[in-house]
C-alpha cells in the first residue's frame, strides 16, 4: 500500500463527501439461486466449472434489466459471494443481479481469459433469460477493483468478437452500461500517483499484475507500456460501440492510483462516449476488512454513493 498519494485533477469529475446514511436492504421480495454453472473453460489443460449466484426481484412481474457484478481480488481470486449487501440493494431497485466467478492468475489465466468469462456469463444469461426474468436488451456490468477493470474491458470491447469464445455464441455479449469502481486500466501506470516504494512493489517483475498480462511464470514487469500492456488497457479498445460509463474512485485509494480511472474517463470522453466520474473525498480502496480496516468500506455503501450507481443504471437500462 502506498504511503503517499499525489493529488489528481478533478476538473472533469464530481467530488462527493460520502458520509451520510448507509443503504438498507429489503428482507423479502428477492429469489436467490446459488452455484449455477455458466461455463466450463479449460486453462493449461485443466477444466474449471465457473459459477454464478443470481438474485431475481419478485415484487414485480415481467422482464427486468440485468446487472452482472464482478468482485475484486487483485487478479488472484474472485469470490462471487462478496459484497452481498450492495448487490442486494441493487436487486431491491428492480434489477436481476448476477455475481460471477471468473478465472484468475491462480488458475493460470490472463485478462483475456477473464474477459472471455464475463462475456460467457452475459451470453449464458441471455440464453436463459426466460428462466430468470431477464430483459436481454438491458444489461450492465458492475465491478470493483479488479472487477472494475473487467467491467471496463467488457464495456470497451462491445462488438470485439475475439473475446467471444465458448458456449451460447448465438447470443450477444454486448452491454448497455458499465459501472467501474476504483478499477485499474493502464497497468503500466497502476502506481503512478504513489511513493517510490509503492511503485517498486507494484512494478515488480513476475507479480500478479504481470502474470495477468503475460501469463504464469513470466519474468516481465508491467512498468513498461509494451504492446501487450497496451492491449490490456480498456482505453485502447474504445470505439463508437463502447458502452456508457459511470466511474467512481476514492481520493485516498492507496492500492490503485486515482489517476487510473481519470485517464480512462478522459479517453472515453475524447472518443465521444458518455462517461461520468465521481471522486469520493477521503475514501480508500473499498472493503479492506482483510487488513483490519473495518471502516474503509463505509463510503462505498452510503445512500449517496449507491444512489449515483442506481441513477446511472436507471438512465441507461430502465
Amino acid at each position: 500500500m502506498a504511503k503517499t498519494i499525489k493529488k489528481s485533477d478533478t476538473s472533469t469529475s464530481t467530488v462527493i463527501d460520502p458520509k451520510g446514511a448507509q443503504i438498507r436492504c429489503a428482507t423479502s421480495g428477492i429469489t436467490t439461486t446459488h452455484d449455477i454453472t455458466y461455463s466450463s473453460p479449460t486453462t493449461d489443460g485443466k477444466k474449471s466449472d465457473l459459477k454464478l449466484d443470481i438474485q431475481v426481484p419478485t415484487s414485480t412481474s415481467g422482464k427486468k434489466p440485468l446487472v452482472i457484478y464482478l468482485t475484486g481480488g487483485g487478479f488472484v481470486m474472485a469470490d462471487r459471494t462478496a459484497n452481498l449487501n450492495q448487490r442486494t440493494y441493487v436487486a431491491d431497485q428492480g434489477y436481476v443481479v448476477a455475481s460471477i466467478q471468473y478465472r484468475t492468475t491462480k488458475d493460470g489465466a490472463t485478462y483475456k481469459d477473464a474477459v472471455a468469462d464475463v462475456k460467457s456469463a452475459i451470453r449464458y444469461l441471455r440464453a436463459n433469460a426466460d428462466k430468470y426474468s431477464i430483459d436481454t436488451d438491458q444489461v450492465a456490468v458492475w465491478g470493483q477493483s479488479a472487477g472494475g477493470y473487467l467491467a471496463a474491458m467488457t464495456g470497451a470491447t462491445n462488438g470485439e468478437k475475439s473475446f467471444d469464445v465458448g458456449d451460447n455464441l448465438t447470443q450477444s455479449s454486448e452491454v448497455q452500461g458499465v459501472v467501474d469502481e476504483f478499477g485499474p486500466a493502464d497497468l503500466s501506470e497502476l502506481a503512478a500517483d504513489y511513493d517510490t516504494a509503492a511503485q517498486k512493489a507494484n512494478y515488480a517483475a513476475g507479480n500478479s499484475a504481470a502474470q495477468w498480462v503475460y501469463g504464469p511464470g513470466t519474468k516481465k514487469s508491467i512498468a513498461n507500456r509494451t504492446s501487450e500492456v497496451a492491449a490490456a488497457d480498456p482505453a485502447t479498445h474504445i470505439t463508437s460501440e463502447t458502452a456508457p460509463f459511470v466511474i467512481l474512485h476514492g481520493s485516498a485509494d492507496n492500492l490503485v492510483s486515482p489517476s487510473e480511472t481519470l485517464n480512462l474517463h478522459t479517453a472515453l470522453r475524447a472518443k465521444g462516449i458518455d462517461s461520468t466520474r465521481y471522486v469520493l473525498s477521503g475514501a480508500g480502496h473499498g472493503d479492506l476488512s482483510f487488513t483490519g480496516d473495518t471502516m474503509a468500506s463505509l463510503p462505498w455503501s452510503t445512500q449517496e454513493t449507491m444512489g449515483h450507481i442506481v441513477d446511472f443504471l436507471g438512465q441507461h437500462l430502465m
